[in-house]
């Protein structure tokens, strides 16, 4: 099987950090490559961009997607690493001519826009894959493996976290590139810190847990003085079998970087895992506290997630590969849908996690407009 041909759409620039992510991601088990981009919205950018990538430049996502579509250009699938107001376009245009995309999160800037995109993936049946990188942690996935196997229980309370502390002090004001477009509304929507952590907190609530929120009462602030959108975000939510989610996030927690994580609380036990030590997960059931760690060699982990592990244990396997692991699923959906062999993909994040997320940041936005009144989803 030869390797997949990857475009990249964003990325591109001197301020830019999660395009290299994604370009190492793509690499890493050297069968995708990263051959083709759109790098930049200012077209002569664009083509320096490339350049420095090593790959062939197009001046916008449409030349991309022209050239892919007269032959000229071979892609099997693209990843769209821009800011969140120029994902539903991109994506929206190669989804539409068959094309399967990867693509950062949020997913959209409305509510609307991720029902579109939606539409187009369930008609199409083309593979769609939401980049929540932490998901792509094979202990954040044997987690969610758990969780169906029944180890704890009936879920009654979900707790998760992501806070940070880059924004504690006006960056944008100082022309840090990712400060400015994340502060700003028109670039990030209705919500910086919920569109932007928040919805991390979200998905390991949700995706591990099994349980959609149905309601959330909510309080957004912005300490910041001046700040257009929040840097701190609050949020308890109602889960579909009754149960509990606290979802926060923060970016004025001075002297915390990443700090995700989750703890899941059912019947019959307790999980609990953190991004920052991402290698082991804490499993308790009462008496004894088990905790798993990561490694190709253990036999403990099913077939759906010991084919996502690269090196036995007491080696790290963390950000890059996570990312990785979500390339790797998308690799194997388009894979197995021509046939190849190739094993099943884990069910990372798609475009159904995709709408519940933009209806998650608006209802708790709406709920914080109010005083923190119960808002549905």
């Amino acid at each position: 099987m030869g390797k997949l041909k990857v475009g990249m759409i964003g990325g591109g620039g001197d301020g830019n950090f999660f395009g290299h992510v994604h370009e190492r991601a793509i690499a890493l088990d050297n069968s995708r490559e990263l051959v083709a981009g759109a790098l930049r919205t200012d077209p002569e950018a664009a083509m320096a961009a490339a350049g420095a990538y090593d790959v062939t430049g197009y001046p916008s996502y449409q030349a991309l997607l022209q050239a892919v579509q007269s032959g000229e250009q071979a892609l099997d699938y693209v990843t769209i690493v821009t800011p969140n107001h120029a994902h539903y376009a991109p994506a929206k245009a190669f989804l539409e001519a068959g094309i399967p995309v990867l693509c950062e999160k949020p997913m959209t800037m409305t509510v609307a826009e991720a029902e579109d995109l939606k539409q187009i993936v369930d008609t199409g049946k083309v593979p769609f894959v939401l980049a929540h990188t932490y998901t792509g942690h094979p202990m954040m996935m044997f987690a969610k493996e758990l969780v169906r196997q029944g180890r704890i229980g009936a879920v009654r309370k979900v707790e998760a976290w992501y806070n940070q502390g880059w924004l504690a002090t006006p960056l944008e004001e100082e022309g840090l590139q990712q400060a400015e477009w994340r502060t700003d509304p028109s670039r990030a929507g209705i919500s910086n810190c919920g569109g932007d952590i928040g919805t991390h907190a979200f998905v390991a609530a949700t995706w591990v847990s099994g349980h959609a929120v149905t309601k959330v009462s909510a309080r957004l602030n912005s300490f910041v003085e001046g700040r257009q959108l929040d840097d701190d975000f609050n949020v308890i939510g109602e889960l579909d079998n009754g149960g509990t989610a606290i979802i926060t996030a923060t970016q004025i927690a001075i002297g915390y970087k990443n700090d995700n994580g989750f703890r899941l609380y059912g019947t019959k036990g307790s999980l609990e895992w953190h991004q920052e030590r991402a290698e082991s997960l804490l499993v308790r059931t009462g008496e004894v506290d088990e905790t798993y760690w990561i490694g190709a060699n253990f036999s403990f982990f099913p077939e759906t997630i010991a084919s996502y592990q690269r090196v036995p244990a007491g080696h790290h396997e963390d950000f890059f590969e996570a990312l990785a692991n979500l390339h790797g699923s998308m690799e194997r959906l388009i894979r197995q849908g021509r046939g190849e062999d190739a094993p099943d993909a884990f069910d990372h994040p798609g475009v159904d996690e995709g709408v519940a997320g933009m209806r998650f940041v608006k209802a708790a936005v709406d709920s914080s407009n109010r005083g923190g009144a119960w808002t549905d989803l």
